[in-house]
């Protein structure tokens, strides 16, 4: 016990012995508070500015993307879901949505020298911006789609057909990611022509191609699929 006491003086004197003109204690006291201050300060700032109120501030964010977010049904639906700017851009993850943030910082260069602050501006690099999305997202493996839709909690029985088995031979087996073949699901398409999509449907799943088609060709195929099931029957 005498042990003990000593050494319990001896701490309780460094921490109370000045160091200069203040105590060390006090000193370790203050840079306790003053890092919970600056933490909480930090991560309250970073959350402001992971919002959608913020993402749409700058009118080149709001008269563009977002008006043509909110015509899709990511904002509006039937169970009333709502997927906002940072839910689809920013990872969910503390050390993904760091990284996330300096790379978007360079944005702010681009308010300030007016990169996109007209509409011609904006559909001119419309293309581009999106390139470095598409590439973004299929370098993480469409993270943030995931954060929401989750391939193993897909009910492939209420998707149709087509759907179910595309994403059973290639969701399921990693051979494509969400934004392979969802590009264009929230905002709309630059012009595409010339442009590769990535992944490309197989032949045998493809629909059949209605150019031309007239309501009597659609009767005529209609009378043909029940000719051949009426024979199909008689067998």
């Amino acid at each position: 016990m005498a042990f003990v006491r000593k050494v319990v003086l001896w701490a309780w004197s460094i921490l109370t012995t000045p160091a200069a003109t203040i105590g060390l204690g006090v000193l370790t006291l203050g840079g306790f508070v003053g890092g919970v201050l600056f933490w909480g300060a930090f991560n309250t700032a970073l959350e402001l500015t992971n919002t959608e109120k913020f993402c749409t501030s700058c009118h080149e964010m709001h008269d563009n993307v977002y008006q043509e977010l909110s015509r899709t049904i990511h904002f509006s639906n039937r169970s009333g879901v709502r997927a906002t700017c940072p839910d689809c851009h920013v990872p969910h993850q503390w050390t993904d949505k760091i990284a996330r943030k300096m790379q978007a910082s360079k944005e702010v260069w681009g308010k300030i020298f007016g990169t996109i602050n007209t509409r011609p501006k904006f559909l001119e690099k419309r293309l581009e911006l999106a390139q470095h999305e598409w590439a973004r997202m299929k370098a993480n493996d469409s993270l943030e789609c995931r954060n929401c839709h989750s391939s193993v909690a897909m009910d492939l029985q209420k998707q149709t057909q087509r759907a179910a088995e595309i994403h059973t031979r290639y969701l399921l087996t990693g051979q494509a990611t969400c934004i392979d073949c969802h590009k264009g699901i929230a905002h709309e398409l630059p012009n595409m022509e010339g442009i590769d999509p990535g992944w490309k449907m197989p032949k045998e799943l493809e629909g059949r191609k209605m150019v031309n088609a007239t309501p009597i060709d659609d009767l005529q195929e209609a009378m043909a699929r029940a000719h051949a099931s009426s024979v199909e029957t008689a067998r």
